[in-house]
């Protein structure tokens, strides 16, 4: 199916599974390995840790760079009908109950700390594209908006859906929605809630490829075949959209504050929502398992 070779090193991340091909030049990272009896496949710590450890260990210094050198990272997942389904609620839960904002804010800091990496293309000579083949929900559809490119299969749902509890999401969701679609529509879906089919978020311009369902990964090797072909664009693209279109550190954090204190005025019935969500985030994974 595939003329890019992919290794399968002996595992380092628990969570994550990493395929790269003897260059480095093409890395697939693929989330939630570890899924299981009872493992949510959302942002736990441990797969934050994991993935932006990955991150850190591919990222080229300045020097290390090479003209013309193109990299790419693909961004998958290892769970069954489930990209990612967001933050970890019932960890927001409890440090919400605490009153505990410095942990609330160091976990939302990881969050942007790590979509930023996604976004600025870990330095500037790596595309990332995500390759959505489940839900991607909340801070899920997120981590796929900082990537350059979406691709998504036909049949999965992608939303926005913190309003249910009185939250908005607070990683990156606007920033980069706005830099898709107009600020108009980036509200309304923010506000609204709405869960969508993929079909739907490609026509509104939010997923970049619409792939039938089953052949996500042929069509990303494609899609990196012909970005291979003209490297030094691509790769001057990367810095063209940096100066465009920034979306920067700065801005990220500051909107992570707000969705810090917003979260931690939240009431006992927007907790309680959050933890019935937990619950059948539970049940949904234990029958995949």
């Amino acid at each position: 199916m595939s003329t890019i070779q992919k290794l399968h090193p002996a595992p380092k991340y628990a969570t994550l599974r990493i395929e790269s091909d003897p260059a480095g030049d093409c890395h697939w990272m693929y989330m939630h390995e570890d899924i299981g009896q009872g493992v949510r496949p959302c942002f736990r710590t441990e797969l934050m840790e994991d993935m932006w450890s990955f991150l850190d260990s591919i990222t080229l210094r300045e020097d290390q760079r090479q003209p013309g050198r193109l990299r790419h990272l693909v961004l998958a997942s290892s769970a069954p009908a489930a990209f990612n389904l967001g933050g970890d609620l019932e960890l927001f839960s409890k440090l919400i109950r605490n009153n505990d904002r410095d942990r609330l804010l160091a976990y939302a800091r990881s969050c942007v700390d790590g979509v930023h990496h996604f976004h600025t293309g870990l330095g500037g000579d790596v595309r990332t594209i995500a390759l959505v083949q489940g839900d991607a929900l909340g801070g899920g559809l997120e981590l796929a908006l900082s990537c350059h490119t979406i691709v998504a299969e036909e049949g999965v749902e992608m939303g926005l859906p913190e309003v249910l509890f009185g939250l908005f999401p607070g990683m990156g969701a606007y920033s980069f929605l706005s830099r898709r679609v107009s600020p108009q529509l980036a509200e309304k879906l923010i506000l609204e809630g709405a869960i969508l089919p993929s079909e739907e978020m490609h026509r509104l311009g939010v997923v970049d490829v619409l792939a039938p369902k089953g052949e996500g990964e042929a069509v990303v090797q494609d899609l990196i075949r012909k970005q291979h072909r003209a490297p030094y664009a691509h790769v001057a693209m990367n810095a063209v959209r940096g100066l465009s279109q920034p979306v920067s550190h700065a801005e990220l954090l500051a909107i992570t504050e707000v969705w810090v204190d917003t979260a931690l005025a939240l009431g006992e019935k927007s907790l309680r929502t959050m933890e019935r969500i937990v619950r059948a985030q539970s049940r949904r994974s234990s029958k995949a398992a």
